[in-house]
């Protein structure tokens, strides 16, 4: 199971830190990623990271601004968001990708990921 949370509603230009914990028994065996769903449109990642850590994939319209995290002793995914805008309002989810090896890369397709958490919404207001 995972459970995200953080979501809330923020000015643009704010700052927003999303936290998924992860019941899993090896959470540091799966990439992790973020993605995002705005009304009318479909699921796309905003970020994922792999296994170790060591290797991170960002969404080009976040580049800059979001910063995914992990901590494996946790069992816990993060999203620090920054410089907030109006376009970022979506409903959040997290979600788990088992890979098949360690050396392959972080996911950045939906049917990759294996396990998805409830999504918690983020609005942005101008």
């Amino acid at each position: 199971q995972l459970q995200a949370c953080g979501g809330g509603l923020v000015q643009a230009g704010g700052s927003l830190r999303l936290s998924c914990a992860a019941s899993v028994r090896t959470f540091s065996n799966y990439h992790m990623g973020w993605f995002r769903q705005a009304p009318r449109k479909e699921r796309e990642l905003v970020a994922a990271i792999s296994w170790s850590g060591d290797s991170t994939h960002y969404a080009d319209s976040v580049k800059g601004r979001f910063t995914i995290s992990r901590d494996n002793a946790k069992a816990t995914v993060y999203l620090q968001m920054n410089s907030l805008r109006p376009e970022d309002t979506a409903l959040y989810y997290c979600a788990a990708d088992r890979p098949i090896s360690t050396g392959q890369p972080v996911g950045v397709h939906v049917y990759e990921y294996d396990y998805w958490g409830q999504g918690t919404q983020v609005t942005v207001s101008s």
